[in-house]
């Protein structure tokens, strides 16, 4: 995608003036339901006989029900796919609820996920505590250790997981090389691109199956509206694999087969007819129509994110008290190259550092912080501060922590929008209060 192409389908794809009332603004179909035109008109709906279920079709008249779609959040599913390159997109409640719609068709119990090490906290607890309540197992790999990916997954494994920018190690890795591994096994890999989002990475372009996002993040951007989206490539060859609820003759639907009836579109119609359906965890009308009005200026802000980065990354690598400092834009960061060539247009918004004096100070910096807001986010238009190993990670172990890349010193900010200068300056004097 050209940087026009971004700039222009931020704003226009997936949506049009509304065809009834000339809208220019997406208008927010706050329904739940949908007028058929007789009763043969609704069994070739929920037969998935009348073409549903796409942003085309839902806007003119082929919806059924507001947990299954909506036309409000398939103007912006038709948008996030685009983005992403992507064929199909369904949003949901939450960005772990996009992990979880995933979950649900791609793994059952007795089978196993290999995800990298290098994880939100969120999403750790929910592959060791609530995947593995339905027999699933997680099996965690060092994020940039290849032979480990080839070595852990067998016959039962469901997907191969990984982060564009790991939280909180902020790695970057091979995706090409992970792709090759995955597809060899005839598994999918799976990719969370919250922390670099379209504007920076299109991991499809470099074999990538599934994205998910937590939306609530740089996508939104205001920190007021949760949300996640899941988005296909349709590119995988689910028949290759052990898919059952995709590629058999579905019991749930009426013995429909996604693989045959929707070629390379299978996982997008079964996501949504089998996951939003029977889970329950769509996006609502309101979530995804403010989301959709964020989206617009997202290349805009991931810039401002990344340029205020660098600045604040180069000012701590410098500063007598910083011990070290983790950014993918510095020379010295682990994974700079793979950052360099798999990230275009900037680094992201993400810096982790410690300070010589470690845990405590680390913690007490968060309290002096006066610009930046000590609270469990990041991708705000404002700055945000925290020390995960007190917060957001202390249910871990201390082998889970290390795992994760959460030293007991890490202090996670995410740089916001503000003067460069001023987050700078309040960094400055919340570290001389604190050492």
């Amino acid at each position: 995608m050209t940087d026009d192409d971004i700039y222009t389908d931020s704003i226009h794809a997936g949506q049009q003036p509304d065809p009834a009332t000339g809208s220019r603004a997406p208008p927010i179909y706050q329904t739940t339901s949908f007028v058929f035109d007789d009763d043969e008109h609704a069994a070739e709906l929920f037969a998935l006989e009348a073409e549903p279920m796409t942003y085309a079709a839902a806007y003119t008249g082929k919806n059924i029900y507001s947990r299954i779609m909506n036309p409000t959040t398939m103007m912006l599913e038709n948008r996030l796919a685009t983005l992403e390159g992507g064929i199909g997109c369904m949003t949901t409640a939450s960005g772990m609820a996009s992990l979880d719609l995933a979950t649900f068709l791609l793994a059952e119990n007795g089978d196993n996920i290999v995800t990298a090490s290098a994880l939100y906290g969120g999403t750790y607890t929910y592959f060791t505590h609530t995947a593995s309540r339905r027999g699933i197992e997680a099996r965690f790999v060092d994020t940039l250790d290849y032979e480990a990916y080839e070595e852990a997954i067998d016959e039962d494994t469901a997907y191969v997981h990984v982060e564009t920018i790991g939280n909180p190690a902020l790695v970057t890795p091979d995706f090409e090389r992970l792709a090759d591994i995955a597809h060899d096994h005839d598994v999918p890999l799976f990719v969370d691109n919250t922390f670099a989002t379209p504007a920076l990475c299109n991991p499809f372009e470099h074999g990538a199956d599934l994205i998910w996002h937590s939306t609530t993040k740089w996508i939104h951007g205001s920190g007021s509206t949760i949300g996640g989206a899941l988005i296909d490539s349709g590119q995988f060859d689910w028949a290759a694999g052990d898919y059952p609820e995709i590629t058999e003759d579905n019991p749930a639907y009426h013995g429909i087969n996604f693989h045959e009836n929707f070629g390379e579109a299978a996982f997008t119609f079964a996501a949504r007819a089998r996951g939003l359906r029977d889970l329950g965890n769509q996006q609502s009308p309101f979530d995804g129509w403010v989301t959709m009005q964020k989206l617009e200026t997202l290349p805009l802000r991931m810039a401002r994110h990344s340029e205020n980065a660098m600045a604040v990354a180069e000012y701590l690598d410098d500063h007598p008290e910083v011990s070290w400092v983790n950014y993918p834009g510095l020379e010295s960061h682990e994974t700079h190259d793979n950052a360099s060539e798999y990230l275009d247009g900037g680094y992201g918004g993400m810096i982790t550092f410690g300070l010589e004096e470690g845990y405590d100070a680390g913690r007490q910096m968060c309290r002096e912080a006066e610009l930046a807001s000590l609270l469990a986010n990041v991708g705000d238009a404002k700055t945000l501060i925290i020390h995960p190993a007190s917060t957001t990670h202390q249910q871990l172990t201390d082998e889970e922590k290390q795992a994760s890349g959460v030293t007991d010193d890490l202090v996670r900010l995410s740089v916001g929008l503000e003067g460069t200068q001023d987050i700078i300056d309040d960094l400055d004097q919340a570290i001389d209060a604190s050492t």
